[in-house]
């Protein structure tokens, strides 16, 4: 029997529905999207389901979807219509929800089941260039409205057996995530600053070490310009939590997102199909 666990990730997502759009804002995510396709091919077809934690669920305690068909939740504004119907048509896993709430009980976490929440974008964008054929089943998991840091990085302790079974861990946010800032010079050095923290942190730093800095995150340079809300950085803490000694390896970064962003994705632990950049 194979001891291989997959590796977890964290994903920047990029910008609403853009894998559905066409044109310019599309365009704006070309190296995201290639990142992502390299993270498929890396993964090929190893995983048997996935579990998404995403920046765009919170809840006063944990919850985790559990229907076999979720829908789809529209949480952004201002863009044309069709955004508004559009659909990913992955299959849900009652039985991986199970499994995640039986996990984090195990490790003193309580988590419940929402057999009717859907699809948000932290989740089928990124899902929908990593497997556009919709049939990877997903299971998505929110996180604690606390923001607590550490509670986050305990469940990816907890849920850390599932890389052994089959399930690729992914948590969904944004390196950087502050809208009001998003095309200004302020915003363009804070995300410089606080990726640069980021990088080193996540790849330079022992397990021990690296979870001290995640948890006093609000210590980093330009950090609550970076994340005046931590939603989008929480995602980053049980991906970690789940590949506790593995090491962080850069897989996307640029620096003109959004026309100036800094912003990054990571992977920890080594994948099934490594391929070149």
């Amino acid at each position: 029997m194979s001891d291989f666990k997959l590796p977890t990730y964290f994903v920047s997502h990029g910008g609403g529905p853009w894998p559905y759009m066409a044109g310019e804002f599309r365009s704006a995510m070309t190296q995201l999207e290639q990142s992502l396709l390299r993270m498929r091919r890396e993964l090929g077809d190893v995983p048997k389901a996935a579990l998404v934690v995403t920046g765009h669920w919170e809840e006063r305690g944990l919850a985790v979807s559990s229907g076999e068909k979720p829908g789809m939740v529209y949480d952004y504004y201002g863009f044309p219509d069709y955004l508004y119907r559009i659909k990913y048509a992955a299959p849900g896993s009652p039985e991986l929800a199970r499994r995640v709430q039986d996990l984090l009980l195990a490790a003193g976490i309580s988590a419940r089941s929402d057999p009717a929440r859907g699809f948000d974008h932290g989740t089928f964008s990124v899902m929908k260039p990593l497997y556009p054929e919709e049939t990877l089943p997903i299971v998505q998991l929110s996180i604690d409205a606390s923001f607590d840091p550490a509670l986050h990085l305990r469940m990816g302790r907890a849920l850390a057996p599932l890389r052994a079974e089959g399930v690729v861990i992914i948590g969904s946010g944004l390196s950087f995530h502050n809208l009001r800032l998003m095309r200004e010079a302020a915003g363009y050095e804070a995300s410089r600053q606080f990726d640069a923290w980021l990088h080193s942190s996540l790849t330079e730093e022992s397990s021990e070490k690296r979870a001290e800095r995640l948890t006093h995150w609000r210590d980093a340079p330009a950090a609550r310009i970076a994340h005046p809300r931590a939603d989008h950085l929480l995602p980053l803490m049980t991906v970690v939590g789940a590949a506790w000694e593995e090491p962080g390896e850069k897989t996307y970064h640029e620096q003109a997102f959004f026309g100036g962003l800094t912003v990054s994705s990571f992977r920890f632990g080594k994948p099934p199909a490594p391929v070149p950049s």
